[in-house]
């Protein structure tokens, strides 16, 4: 079914809702382009904003332009279209990632349920912040477990010794990042005072979303101002034992990276929708040595994606995004 012919309005809209996806360090490592009088949008990774010291394969790039990329879904949906989109489209142009090429349909359950996502874009930010103890509900852990089995993955609750493992490997993944002055000088490089010519910083994680210093135990959420001093942050007690998921795929190429990163995003805004807050944990994931053992070896899941942390708490401060004509480029 073809679509009356997008407008760059239009483009502008769908890109303004795509961007507030997640990415590490909230690089934002996504560029799009539309040629105008078509119905197709390119999604590109951009190199210059990939962690080449943690991820040189540049995994969690494509996990953060593909949580971008089912943003523009869920905004094509809110308007009546679907987005029919083609992975890795072209051997021949690597950092071209995705195109979307927007329809006009009869609403259908698919397109339903993500138009249904759509007020949860502006509201889901990742929270550093305690958890309180409180359970998520089975009921609820289902839905977020059909979520990622709509994009091809599968999401598990780790329990008992599982979730023991993971944490471990979360401490254990921070004391390697301090004796590594490479990956503490990125991830510094993404959480530095604003850099730009107006005094106000686009990207990379504000001082006030750092969230406070953890209190006895180390927290389960990564802390970024542990390299500077930030006035007036505090202290705080996190949950005694963080809720976890697990985020999966059955291989790891850099099509399961990209339905992963579209699982990710389709799970965080259900859980946002279900009223929990929630938070990344990719610590683990960041050191091949460690990668593997973070996976259950009796779970049918091949290779863990993202480690997420679920619960009750403050919903997390928003980060800063690059304005929309930053990061997409209408073409003739």
């Amino acid at each position: 079914m073809t679509a009356h012919l997008l407008t760059p309005a239009t483009v502008a809209e769908l890109v303004g809702d795509a961007v507030t996806a997640p990415s590490m360090h909230n690089a934002q490592p996504w560029r799009f382009v539309f040629h105008a009088g078509g119905n197709t949008v390119e999604l590109h990774g951009d190199p210059e904003r990939a962690m080449t010291r943690t991820y040189p394969d540049h995994r969690a790039l494509h996990l953060g332009c593909a949580a971008a990329l089912f943003n523009l879904r869920v905004s094509a949906a809110r308007d009546g279209r679907r987005a029919l989109v083609r992975l890795l489209p072209d051997d021949g142009a690597p950092w071209l990632l995705a195109t979307a090429t927007i329809e006009d349909v009869v609403a259908g359950e698919e397109e339903l349920e993500l138009a249904a996502l759509h007020d949860t874009l502006r509201r889901r930010h990742t929270s550093r912040f305690p958890f309180s103890d409180e359970p998520v509900p089975e009921a609820v852990l289902d839905g977020l477990r059909r979520a990622a089995r709509w994009e091809g993955c599968r999401l598990t609750v780790p329990g008992g010794w599982h979730a023991e493992t993971v944490l471990g490997l979360v401490r254990d993944a921070e004391h390697r990042e301090e004796l590594d002055p490479l990956v503490r000088a990125e991830t510094a490089a993404w959480a530095s005072p604003p850099q730009s010519t107006t005094g106000e910083r686009r990207d990379g994680i504000p001082s006030a979303a750092f969230g406070p210093r953890a209190s006895g135990k180390s927290a389960p959420v990564r802390d970024f101002g542990r390299s500077r001093a930030v006035p007036d942050r505090g202290w705080a007690v996190f949950e005694e034992r963080p809720q976890l998921a697990l985020l999966g795929t059955a291989k790891d190429t850099r099509l399961d990276w990209l339905r992963a990163g579209q699982a990710l995003e389709r799970v965080l805004l259900q859980a946002t929708a279900d009223g929990l807050a929630t938070s990344m944990t990719s610590q683990p994931l960041e050191w091949r040595e460690l990668r593997w053992t973070v996976r259950d070896p009796a779970e049918a899941m091949g290779h863990v994606q993202m480690v997420l942390r679920l619960g009750y708490g403050p919903q997390g401060t928003a980060t800063p995004r690059r304005p929309v004509d930053e990061v997409l480029e209408i073409r003739p």
